[in-house]
């Protein structure tokens, strides 16, 4: 049975009541006051202390203070005027528990809104931070463009610079080489007029009739023969570019080597999956158009990953799902970030997701495929689950047979299977 506390004082203001409780020894806290419009109780057990109030009160802005073995109560009355007394008289017992019932649901609500509230509070604030990263990150992002648009405009200039050097170059040989070649036919000239002279020295007295020049070369003639004229010597092949065109290939494969159903078909379902996009997400209203695309979501969640920030990751990687579910890459990379993470389940469901999306088997997908094996095998083995993470390192090693690392990680593996064994 709980000990009624009968003894306060109280006085009043046209405004406020001001109340007095000795608490007999007993300590307490404000855990123990529950105070609403109508209803005042402190229970601090064996005691107890209960009041219906004479009129409502403000119950946000009344206080308590505990002190010197009092709880000295200030409570504002929400309009101005005198009480008759503390409590309500003459109340019936019936009356009494409506408003203690009352009070308590009003309490309850309260605490509801409250808790909402703050809820709400959070949210936006999680949102704000959210916002805050991205603009940062969108900031890094186009520095560092603008940087790799200066870099790629002084490369292009350089590299536009070399060519014009190249051509001055390659026009001073060509003219030099037409001077080398009159020199020499200058050269070739003056031998043959000396040769003439020699000729002619020994024969002054006798004049023979001087044959006259051919005007063709009959037979074989070189154009270094002195009856040939300049006139006819060819002039110098021009340089040209021969170009080479191949058939285009969206894959890296020959195509007598690929597998084209199977191709047409991986490159029909990326398609597919990059038009559904769910954009109807009321949280979504107020991002950028930018920030509602998976592709520009999965890059920011790759820098988080980089940066170590796991959870931030996972975040950017569950917003670009609910947009688009059907591209592996997310499921792929949010495996890696629960591995991180040490959510071993999570990260074999994800890695199992993006293997079924992973469909079908063709050489683009090579290097997912093998990164969702090794990720499911590495959380299988996490999980003391060594046979299943065998299987998904051996079916990694199918796909890409020279990786020394998967192969030494699936020969740790069987010695510890052997290890196990042999302990049992």
């Amino acid at each position: 049975m709980p000990l009624w506390l009968r003894e306060f004082r109280w006085h009043q203001s046209p405004t406020a009541v001001f109340l007095s409780l000795p608490l007999r020894g007993a300590r307490a806290t404000p855990a123990n006051i529950f105070c609403s419009e109508r209803y005042l109780k402190v229970s601090i057990p064996p005691f107890l202390f209960e009041v219906i109030l004479y009129a409502p009160i403000d119950d946000t802005n009344s206080t308590a203070k505990i002190g010197n073995g009092n709880i000295f109560f200030t409570l504002y009355k929400k309009e101005p005027a005198m009480w008759d007394s503390l409590t309500l008289e003459n109340a019936d017992k019936e009356q009494l528990q409506y408003l203690r019932e009352n009070a308590v649901l009003k309490a309850q609500q309260k605490a509801k809104e409250e808790t909402e509230a703050k809820k709400a509070t959070k949210e936006e604030h999680k949102k704000y931070a959210l916002e805050a990263t991205m603009k940062l990150e969108e900031a890094e992002r186009k520095r560092i463009e603008d940087l790799k648009e200066k870099e790629r405009q002084k490369v292009t200039e350089e590299l536009e610079l070399w060519k014009n050097q190249q051509k001055d170059a390659d026009k001073y040989k060509s003219i030099q080489k037409e001077g080398e070649l009159h020199q020499e036919i200058g050269q070739l000239k003056e031998r043959k007029n000396e040769k003439m002279t020699k000729t002619r020295i020994p024969n002054e007295g006798t004049s023979k009739p001087r044959p006259k020049p051919t005007k063709g070369c009959h037979g074989s003639c070189s154009i270094f023969s002195p009856n040939v004229k300049e006139e006819q010597l060819p002039a110098p092949r021009s340089a040209a570019t021969i170009k080479v065109n191949f058939t285009p290939r969206v894959f890296p494969t020959a195509l007598r080597e690929s597998r084209v159903a199977e191709e047409e078909e991986w490159l029909h379902k990326q398609a597919e999956a990059r038009r559904t996009i769910s954009a109807d997400l009321s949280e979504l209203q107020d991002l950028k158009e930018e920030e509602k695309n998976p592709d520009w979501l999965k890059d920011k969640g790759n820098k988080m990953f980089a940066m170590g920030n796991y959870l931030a990751a996972v975040n950017a990687y569950n917003l670009a799902l609910r947009l688009n579910n059907k591209l592996p890459l997310l499921y792929l990379n949010r495996a890696a970030c629960h591995l991180k993470l040490r959510n071993l389940h999570k990260a074999i469901e994800d890695s199992s997701k993006a293997l079924e999306l992973l469909t079908p088997p063709v050489p683009d997908n090579e290097d997912a495929r093998v990164k969702a094996y090794v990720r499911r095998g590495t959380a299988f083995c996490q999980l003391e689950l060594y046979t299943e993470g065998l299987q998904d390192y051996e079916a990694a090693l199918k796909i890409d047979p020279k990786n020394k690392n998967i192969e030494k990680d699936a020969e740790k593996i069987r010695h510890l299977i052997q290890g196990t064994m042999q302990g049992s």
